[in-house]
């Protein structure tokens, strides 16, 4: 199964931009988007494949929260 996982663009240099998953800091391959300092992508395997609006990267980062305490 693959997955993929919404986080905020906090820095960009070139193709790549340092995303911000829940204080985690990340990397990310941004060369098949177009996303400004301050937007939410959805990032699969270290590349971001979506540009999203806020609300919706809210609504999945809450699933996630919600499926790890269930697991707990």
């Amino acid at each position: 199964m693959c997955i993929a996982a919404p986080g905020k663009v906090i820095s960009m240099d070139g193709r790549y931009a340092k995303v911000d998953f829940r204080g985690s800091e990340v990397r990310v391959n941004i060369g098949v988007v177009e996303p400004s300092i301050g937007d939410y992508v959805l990032v699969h395997a270290g590349c971001a494949i979506e540009v999203m609006k806020e609300d919706r990267a809210m609504e999945i980062i809450e699933l996630f929260d919600e499926m790890e305490r269930i697991a707990d």
